[in-house]
């Protein structure tokens, strides 16, 4: 597909390379050359400096062939306009827009049509609603849904309770977890593996399991893993994110405390959630910390701006050790190099705004056996795709073990109904069936034919 890129920024930068990896005709658009030149020196894409409102520079990236406008600069309003602009120039067009500003969430809501969009993406909000799915499912790094719920995928760290699984070979996973779940990604040392039955587990690794959700419940209480559901949350940072997360927290009835520096941004946050505590102070300061309740609180959420700082912070909590501690990050190119700290669970912003674009981007294609649902996973290194067999799927009915898949692609689980089965060599597929695949990133995977070698 033709797509245009406006905004050379953290988001824009991330969807160019893995877009035009996939193969995608880009065009980028930003008004500043300087930071052009050094992306489109990475990757063979094309280049517009100029305003990606205005009519020319749109012509310029020849908005009329193109088939979808992602708007990422960092005004909310550039966006809007752009995407109304373009669309007024091309009326099959597709157009995201990211959209920050709570105040334009119900403008944008109700005038949808008007503003010409085919999606919205508020990376603070998102962030938010992440969160707050990780504190209702304590024990879990992430927790990812598939075939309409009834498998799951979720991420482990091997520390606590977990630890029992040190030294186990997968092929004995059944008898130690006392269920059946499989192992189908493993990040070690900053590597993402996609594990064989032989591999054997280590400390420290952090693990994405496939199982039922009973199963998953059943695994947390045999590896002595199901912590406390949080009830009261320290919140450092009086950003957006730390907003959206206090109105959906406080909708729970949890007890939630915002520590601030800015003094007129905790004056706003206390006139809008006059339930919450908002206290003005430097977190960064250990008396504040203590002052405030960091060694009893339920849970410790770093919502700072300077990733620095929601680092030590977290690794502070970690160490107190606060029960669940969950960690923004920005710059999502360096998630693979704190593997080896401790800092709980993190979040981007970032990622998960292009992981939900880069969806939109792959249903758009409306390709034969394309996946319908897709999330990125290791930091980035694998993906869990999901596809439906369909009258188009090769090799329906032939046994696994007649057939040659790909290297780095694992058949993580079949849905047959409300069956779930764990492929082996006389599985075959049968259509309807929903299959989840974990594969490396490069890969290639994106449609069912893929897998097959």
């Amino acid at each position: 597909m033709k797509i245009l890129i406006a905004g050379d920024g953290k988001v824009g930068a991330w969807l160019t390379r893995q877009l035009a990896n996939e193969g995608h005709d880009i065009t980028l658009i930003d008004s500043d050359a300087a930071i052009l030149e050094n992306t489109i020196a990475q990757y063979d894409v094309m280049s517009i400096a100029g305003n990606c409102a205005s009519m020319e520079t749109l012509r310029q990236a020849d908005v009329q062939h193109a088939n979808l406008l992602i708007a990422a600069t960092g005004s909310d309003e550039t966006n809007l306009l752009c995407c109304m602009t373009a669309h007024g120039m091309n009326e099959s067009l597709h157009t995201i827009a990211r959209i920050r500003t709570p105040e334009y969430s119900e403008t944008v809501h109700s005038n949808r049509d008007l503003f010409a969009l085919s999606l919205t993406v508020n990376p603070e909000r998102k962030t938010a609603a992440e969160i707050d799915r990780l504190l209702k499912y304590p024990g879990f790094l992430r927790r990812e849904r598939f075939a309409n719920g009834v498998v799951e995928l979720v991420e482990i760290r091997l520390t606590g309770g977990a630890k029992k699984l040190d030294g186990t070979p997968l092929h004995q996973m059944e008898r130690v977890t006392g269920c059946k779940v499989l192992v189908c990604a493993v990040v070690r040392g900053g590597e993402t593996i996609i594990p064989g039955g032989d591999f054997t587990l280590r400390e420290g690794d952090r693990i994405y399991v496939t199982a039922a959700p009973h199963d998953l419940t059943k695994m947390l209480r045999n590896l002595d893993m199901i912590p406390r559901r949080a009830r009261s949350v320290l919140i450092v940072g009086g950003g957006r994110i730390s907003l959206y997360l206090a109105q959906m927290l406080l909708r729970e009835r949890m007890s939630v405390k915002i520590i601030e520096r800015d003094g007129a941004l905790c004056e706003r946050l206390a006139e809008l959630l006059p339930e919450a505590s908002i206290v003005q102070g430097d977190a960064s300061v250990h008396a504040t910390l203590v002052r405030e309740g960091l060694e009893t609180c339920d849970a410790l959420v770093l919502a700072t701006g300077m990733d620095e700082l929601n680092l030590v912070l977290a690794m502070y909590g970690t160490a107190v050790p606060v029960p669940q501690v969950i960690t923004k990050l920005s710059r999502i190119e360096n998630l693979r190099l704190l593997d080896h700290l401790s800092i709980g669970t993190v979040v981007s912003p970032q990622a998960l705004s292009c992981e939900t674009i880069i969806r939109y981007v792959r249903a758009m294609q409306n390709q034969i056996g394309a996946a319908v649902t897709v999330h990125g996973i290791a930091d980035g290194g694998a993906e869990a795709l999901e596809f439906v067999v369909d009258e188009h799927t090769p090799h329906r009915g032939e046994t696994l073990s007649d057939l040659e898949i790909k290297k780095g692609v694992l058949l993580a689980s079949l849905t047959r109904g409300s069956k779930l089965i764990f492929p082996r060599g006389d599985t075959s597929f049968q259509l309807g069936d929903r299959l989840v695949v974990v594969a490396a990133a490069s890969s290639g995977i994106e449609t069912l034919q893929d897998i097959f070698a």
